[in-house]
C-alpha cells in the first residue's frame, strides 16, 4: 500500500525538524541524516497500515533516534558507545510524546539546517543538492533525476558536501543575516531550475519549483518582517502562477505574450501581489522585491498589449543599479525594446556578448528583437544559433519553429 499525498506532505514537512532535533542532540550530521531517511521510510511503510500517529514528529524522532544509536554503537565498542550516547542524550530522547501532547515543532531547525546546507565553503551546486536532500527530504535518486546526472554522481556530490560541513556547530550562525542571501539565492536557483529546466525533454520540473516555494514559505514564516524573504516568495508565486499556460497540449513552449491568461492561477497572483506590496511599503526595496514587482506588473495586465512596459523599464533601471548582472541587463534590453523600439533594444545587447555569448538566451532575445525590427534573415540566423546552444528540447523546438516561419 502506497502513501497518500497528504502523508507524503506530512513527512516532508517534518523531515527537517526531525533532522534538526537529532543533529542538535547528537551532532553526527551524516549519521543523523541517514537515520532520518530510514525513519521516513519506516513511516511510509507503516502508517498506511496502522494510521498516522497522534504525534507524527515524536514518532519520527523516536525511530530516528533508535536508528542513530544503532549506527553509533556499530562504530565503536558497544559499552563505550552506549555510555557516550547516554551521556549526550536528554531524558526524553527515546520516548515519543504521549498521544495528543501539545509539543510545538521547532521549525526554527529548518532555517538552521538551511544555513548549514548553504555554508560558504560549499559550491552553489553542492548547496542546492544538500538543501534538497537534508531540508527538502528528496532522495538522492530524485535529486539526480532532477539534475539529469547519474545517481552515483549525485551521491558523491552530496557526500562531499556532508564532509565539508562535518564538525560545524549546529545552530543559527552569529552572522546569520550575512548568510541569509546565500540561502535565498539557493532557493531561487532551485525554483528557476524547476520553472525552466536547463536541459531535458520537459520545459518544467514542477516538483523542484514546488519544493522551492514550500521551503521559502517556511523561511517567510520564521522571518515574516524580512523584506527580501517576502520578495522572493512573492516572485516565486507570481512566476509560478503562469505555469499551466506556459506549455501547449504537446508540451511545446508558449511565450508570455501568447499565453492564455485565463489559465493563470489568480489565487497565487493575489497572494504574490499582496506580499510584494506589503514588503515595498516598508522602505528600501531589494532585488527580489523589484523582480517580484516586475512580475506583478506582467500578471496584473489584462493582456500582453496592455502591459505597462514603461513601469517595467523603470523597475529594471532600479534593479540594474543594484544588481548590474548580465541577466538583469538582458531583461532590461527587452523592456527598452518594448518602450523605445527594437533597434534601441538591440543596441543594448552588444555589451553583453562577452558575458552571455556562450549561452542561448542572448541569441534568442536578439532573434526576437530582429524579428520585431523586420530583419528576418538575421533573426532566423539568431534563432538557429540559440537552438544549437540550448540543451532544453522544448526550447530547441520553439526556436527552430520561430526560425522556420521566417524562411522565404
Amino acid at each position: 500500500m502506497g502513501t497518500t499525498p497528504e502523508t507524503e506532505d506530512l513527512l516532508r514537512r517534518h523531515a527537517p525538524q526531525v533532522l534538526g532535533a537529532l543533529v542538535r542532540r547528537y551532532g553526527h550530521f551524516d549519521s543523523a541524516e541517514e537515520a532520518v531517511q530510514e525513519a521516513l521510510l519506516a513511516a511510509a511503510e507503516q502508517w498506511p497500515r496502522t494510521g498516522v500517529p497522534d504525534n507524527p514528529r515524536g514518532w519520527l524522532i523516536k525511530v530516528g533516534a533508535r536508528r542513530l544509536t544503532d549506527m553509533l554503537r556499530a562504530e565503536e565498542a558497544r559499552r563505550a558507545r552506549e555510555e557516550k550516547v547516554a551521556a549526550l542524550s536528554p531524558r526524553d530522547a527515546f520516548t515519543a510524546p504521549p498521544p495528543g501532547a501539545d509539543r510545538a515543532p521547532r521549525e526554527d531547525d529548518t532555517l538552521t539546517l538551511l544555513f548549514l546546507c548553504c555554508h560558504p565553503d560549499l559550491t552553489p551546486p553542492a548547496q542546492i543538492a544538500l538543501t534538497l536532500r537534508a531540508v527538502g527530504g528528496l532522495t538522492t535518486a530524485e535529486i539526480a533525476r532532477a539534475h539529469l546526472v547519474p545517481e552515483a554522481t549525485m551521491a558523491q556530490r552530496i557526500s562531499r558536501a556532508k564532509q565539508k560541513v562535518r564538525g560545524v556547530r549546529f545552530g543559527r550562525p552569529d552572522n546569520w543575516e550575512d548568510r541569509l542571501p546565500a540561502v535565498l539565492q539557493t532557493l531561487y536557483l532551485i525554483f528557476n531550475e524547476g520553472y525552466t529546466a536547463t536541459s531535458g525533454a520537459s520545459l518544467q520540473r514542477r516538483d523542484l519549483a514546488g519544493e522551492a516555494i514550500r521551503l521559502t514559505r517556511t523561511v517567510h514564516r520564521l522571518l515574516p518582517d524580512h523584506g527580501e524573504v517576502a520578495g522572493l516568495l512573492a516572485l516565486m508565486l507570481l512566476t509560478d502562477a503562469r505555469r499551466d499556460a506556459r506549455t501547449g497540449p504537446h508540451g511545446e513552449l508558449v511565450p508570455l505574450d501568447e499565453q492564455d491568461r485565463d489559465r493563470w492561477d489568480r489565487t497565487a497572483i493575489d497572494e504574490g501581489v499582496a506580499l510584494v506590496t506589503r514588503a515595498l511599503s516598508r522602505g528600501h526595496a531589494g532585488p527580489y522585491q523589484l523582480r517580484a514587482a516586475i512580475a506583478a506588473v506582467h500578471d496584473e495586465a489584462p493582456s500582453a498589449q496592455e502591459t505597462d512596459w514603461q513601469e517595467i523599464l523603470g523597475l529594471y533601471d532600479v534593479l540594474t543599479r543594484l544588481v548590474p548582472g548580465p541577466v538583469e541587463r538582458l531583461n532590461r534590453a527587452v523592456a527598452v525594446a518594448m518602450v523605445r523600439g527594437p533597434r534601441a533594444g538591440l543596441a543594448e545587447l552588444g555589451e553583453l556578448e562577452d558575458e552571455l555569448g556562450a549561452g542561448h538566451r542572448l541569441d534568442a532575445v536578439r532573434g526576437h528583437l530582429l524579428e520585431r525590427a523586420g530583419a528576418y534573415d538575421e533573426a532566423r540566423t539568431a534563432y538557429e544559433a540559440a537552438a544549437d546552444k540550448t540543451l532544453s528540447l522544448p526550447e530547441q523546438r520553439y526556436l527552430h519553429a520561430r526560425a522556420a516561419r521566417l524562411r522565404p
